[in-house]
């Protein structure tokens, strides 16, 4: 069986081609432009190319995988669905997997926070028994977005609401960290999105659980057991409490139904860390990970690439780099900064990511980037999208009411950088800004 991905360099679509390629499967694949993932799938043996151009397919393809990312307009896609060859999107094949290969499958959900509490709980389980995973990010633990464990029964994986995407699973357990109003260019309201997160609770198995947040739970009606969890609300079942910073390093106490796991110590910073793990530790339990060993995985736990990443740590610069993309995300990232480093100068380098988000949520974006002490926005990273008239960095910039403010090219960064020589530097988005960490850490790392 040959498998092609259209999109393969996507972080959801590469893990997918690891798994059949680890299934001994022949795997290849488009993309637009090279990257370290498309980079690493080739050094893994798995043929890419970057042209969109049918003359490139291999001859004997079985079937297609492709993101909704890839435009209807795509020559190859059209090409093959012309030739007749079965054409599937990314979610159905996922769903499929998850229903067929394993015994149990764990998905975590949410508009924000899936990521980074898919391998924290990954990394959980991983502490006791073999566990697989389908990972939105590179965890840090296994420098993969894609775990295979010889012998795992049960699957993490991350359950995207894009395209409706989560709704090929149906878990055993599920998180919902958050059902905040995003990708309105699919669902065109948050109701609608709040529909389809109801709709994906709803196909937990009866056995089951879900696990989220007190103020969701009006808003979901899934006919298994529900879990409460929270950063430190006390009405909750999972909560942490006694949060402290010693030495710019986070501790805190886990308040679970029937015991407390005290002291936890995380390399990771932040207090929305802190509430995903305490969301990993509520669905680890329902697994039956006991408690030495959660706060013994805490401790060891990496972190995700490009989620509150630390990228340079020294006594007289900072640099992280996050995905963070929405609003809600952004002021997550920025609150979390002022928290571990208090009283320093942060300045924030954001790029934007599709005109429809830019414009439906502009006076967020605005409000947010204001908490920083100085703000570079890069142009809007279009993705799928085209342009749409007015909208642009500039547009965004001039509702930004801090004074240091200004748009930069890309190519302006480094002497930005250098010049100001910020305490704490943030690189936030969701488009090719990750492209830029690799270059500000080979020229600040030493100074």
């Amino acid at each position: 069986m040959r498998y092609y991905f259209l999109g393969i360099g996507g972080i959801g679509m590469s893990a997918l081609a690891r798994y059949f390629h680890q299934q001994g499967m022949k795997v290849s694949g488009y993309d637009r432009t090279p990257s370290p993932l498309t980079e690493t799938l080739i050094s893994e043996g798995i043929d890419i190319h970057y042209q969109d151009n049918p003359a490139l397919l291999p001859e004997d393809i079985d079937s297609v995988i492709y993101t909704p990312a890839i435009p209807a307009d795509n020559r190859e896609l059209t090409y093959l669905k012309q030739k007749g060859i079965p054409v599937y999107k990314r979610s159905q094949i996922l769903g499929h997997i998850c229903d067929t290969d394993f015994y149990r499958t764990l998905a975590v959900a949410g508009s924000h926070g899936k990521t980074s509490t898919s391998a924290i709980l990954t990394h959980l389980i991983g502490g006791d028994r073999p566990i697989s995973a389908f990972i939105g990010g590179i965890a840090n633990n296994f420098h993969a977005n894609y775990v295979f464990q010889s012998g795992a029964e049960a699957v993490v994986v991350e359950a995207d609401e894009y395209d409706r995407s989560f709704l090929t699973l149906h878990p055993y357990t599920a998180v919902i960290t958050s059902m905040d109003a995003d990708h309105l260019d699919i669902y065109g309201s948050q109701n609608s999105l709040i529909d389809a997160f109801n709709t994906f609770a709803c196909q937990i198995n009866k056995q089951g659980y879900l696990i989220t947040k007190p103020q969701l739970i009006p808003l979901l009606h899934p006919q298994c057991k529900i879990i409460s969890y929270s950063l430190n609300n006390k009405d909750s079942d999972y909560y942490a409490d006694n949060i402290r910073i010693c030495d710019e390093k986070q501790y805190f106490d886990i308040i679970c139904p029937s015991h407390t796991i005290k002291n936890v110590y995380m390399e990771t910073a932040g207090n929305y860390y802190i509430e995903n793990a305490v969301a990993a530790v509520a669905a680890a339990e329902t697994m039956g990970i006991n408690a030495d060993i959660i706060q013994k995985q805490l401790a060891t736990f990496a972190g995700v690439k490009r989620r509150f990443d630390y990228i340079i740590k020294q006594p007289g610069f900072i640099y992280i780099d996050d995905y963070a993309h929405h609003p809600n995300e952004l002021k997550a990232c920025i609150a979390s900064a002022r928290l571990m480093h208090p009283n320093k100068h942060i300045c924030g380098i954001f790029q934007p990511h599709l005109y429809t988000r830019t414009r439906d949520f502009a006076d967020e974006f605005a409000q947010v980037l204001s908490l920083l002490d100085s703000v570079v926005l890069l142009d809007i990273y279009p993705a799928r999208e085209l342009p749409i008239e007015g909208i642009n960095s500039q547009f965004l910039l001039d509702k930004i009411t801090l004074k240091d403010k200004v748009l930069l090219q890309k190519e302006e960064i480094i002497d930005y950088i250098a010049t100001r020589k910020p305490e704490v530097l943030l690189t936030m988005g969701a488009g090719d800004i990750d492209r830029m960490v690799k270059t500000i850490k080979e020229r600040f790392a030493h100074e």
